[in-house]
């Protein structure tokens, strides 16, 4: 099994829509997000989820089923040639989606879901654990070695907001350097960080406008990787519509971040 070095270029980015809308939609992200990270010489890695398993309201879109989103992620991968991700949320779905994406994303409500995060690191695949809202940076020392008790050390740390209140996330930035000293890369998820869970009652509000902001802070401040959903019509995604990047905003932030993150390395 090719393993995935995410450590060839100053930073790299973890970038798609929230769901599964289409294979066209899919595809038209990541040929776009390929481009613009080829561009700015950073590395990309096409994420979208095939289920929602935690939307607000038991009538969200939640995606098209593991098995046709699966199909999607394998013609992904192959048409545009890009390492994927995508996130599971029962230990039944692992191995069969092992079998096709690059990185298993173990989502931040299950972040401390032992079963699910020992069955990921058995693929010997890339885990992605999104750190619970929850959760303080100190904590998910506990998640990375329930991970590492597999053997596996493959595993990336994603920042993604703490509760502040009802209905209110804040990013705590000394947190990234507490997670970074479990010696694994850290991202930066730059828009559910900027979400208001369930803020609209039967889904979730936000502030994208503050995306940009996160995000340059993050690279200033060391992170490996940047997480970011994104969408050619916001307004009209059919999930977390009001924090997704629109797709043409993408370009001119990330060469921003290339250069603090060129610059970065400088420092050390």
């Amino acid at each position: 099994m090719k393993q995935l070095d995410l450590t060839k270029s100053p930073l790299f980015v973890i970038a798609g829509p929230c769901v599964i809308e289409s294979a066209e939609l899919c595809l038209t992200i990541g040929r776009h997000m390929k481009q613009i990270c080829e561009k700015l010489g950073l590395t990309y890695v096409f994420k979208a989820s095939f289920d929602k398993a935690n939307r607000s309201s038991n009538s969200s879109f939640r995606g098209p089923g593991l098995h046709e989103g699966l199909k999607i992620l394998d013609q992904v991968k192959r048409d545009i040639g890009v390492p994927v991700l995508t996130d599971v949320h029962e230990c039944e779905q692992v191995p069969l989606v092992a079998e096709v994406v690059d990185i298993l994303q173990v989502p931040a409500f299950l972040a401390r879901q032992t079963d699910l995060l020992i069955a990921c690191g058995k693929t010997s695949r890339t885990v992605n654990i999104k750190k619970g809202q929850f959760m303080s940076p100190q904590e998910m020392g506990n998640a990375v070695e329930k991970v590492r008790s597999t053997g596996n050390s493959r595993i990336l740390l994603t920042e993604r907001g703490t509760f502040f209140g009802y209905n209110r996330l804040v990013n705590d930035f000394t947190g990234l350097a507490v997670m970074k000293g479990f010696d694994c890369p850290v991202v930066f998820d730059i828009t559910h960080s900027t979400q208001q869970p369930a803020g609209m009652g039967n889904q979730s509000g936000g502030n994208p406008q503050y995306s940009p902001l996160l995000a340059r802070a993050a690279v200033a401040a060391g992170v490996g990787g940047l997480f970011l959903e994104c969408h050619p019509d916001p307004k009209n995604a059919k999930s977390d519509a009001a924090t997704v990047l629109n797709l043409r905003d993408v370009e001119p932030l990330l060469a921003q971040c290339a250069q603090i993150a060129s610059l970065r390395k400088q420092w050390h």
